[in-house]
Order: structure tokens, then C-alpha cells, then sequence
């Protein structure tokens, strides 16, 4: 059997250290084809996230992937992006954090490819509310 990766854990533990500490946790993405971010805010390749209970509505920080919604200039978006696209967790107000290397990743889950940027054809289902041409999850109940 094959030994899961110490990567999703640290994460999640630096999230609750940093949570715990009162400090803001941020989110080093290298944004690669399996990735979904709000393209314009991509520099060099990466984007920086805050990924705290403030800023973030549905996180779920899984062994696999990372979800949430956050605002982006005021309009809603739905990131999805895979654990081993991360290259950093740290505390914004002290730096304090671990790097990592970054691995191939999987396939976007929510059906075919990954978008490069979310769109409503090609994303999640449209929410109902009122940014209803916003993609707003990735849940589906059957």
C-alpha cells in the first residue's frame, strides 16, 4: 500500500496554527492547466491566496484538492486547486510557514478539463443568487 503524502496535512495544520494564532494564512499557488483561479490575478505563473474563515465561504481543505469561493473585485469566483499546485502556506503578518515542491497534479473533477479561467459554460453549475453568471460550486447531488 502506498504511503499518502504528509503535504494535505501540513497544510491543514499550518491553516489551524495560523487560524489559532490570529494570523491570516496565505495560499502560494503555481497555477498550472489543472488549476482554477481568477486568471488576472496570476503573476509569473502564481497566485497568492488568503485563505482564511474571513476571506473564503465553503473551504475545504482536502487530501486531494483545495475548494472555496472568494471575492474577487467584488464578484464572487470559485477556486479549485489541487494540493500539489501549492508551494507555500504562511502567516501573512509574520511570514512564518513551510514551502513545498511542486508535483504534477490531477485533472479538474467537476467534469472534463480544467478550465483556465472559470466560465459558466465550462465551470460549475451557475448559482441562483444574484450573481447568478458566476460559477459559485462544485457540489453535485444526485
Amino acid at each position: 500500500m502506498q504511503e499518502s503524502s504528509t503535504k494535505p496535512y501540513l497544510i491543514r495544520a499550518l491553516h489551524e496554527w495560523c487560524t489559532d494564532n490570529g494570523y491570516t494564512p496565505y495560499l502560494v499557488v503555481t497555477v498550472d492547466e489543472n488549476t482554477v483561479v481568477p486568471p488576472a490575478h496570476v503573476h509569473d505563473g502564481q497566485i497568492t491566496l488568503n485563505i482564511s474563515h474571513l476571506a473564503t465561504n465553503r473551504l475545504t481543505l482536502g487530501n486531494d484538492y483545495i475548494e472555496f469561493e472568494s471575492r474577487f473585485n467584488g464578484a464572487v469566483e470559485h477556486l479549485f486547486i489541487p494540493v500539489g499546485a501549492v508551494s507555500a502556506v504562511y502567516a501573512r503578518e509574520t511570514g512564518a510557514g513551510m514551502g513545498f515542491e511542486v508535483v504534477a497534479s490531477r485533472p479538474y473533477p467537476g467534469g472534463g478539463d480544467a478550465p483556465e479561467q472559470p466560465a459558466p459554460p465550462a465551470g460549475p453549475p451557475p448559482d441562483d443568487g444574484p450573481d447568478a453568471p458566476k460559477p459559485s460550486h462544485l457540489k453535485v447531488v444526485k
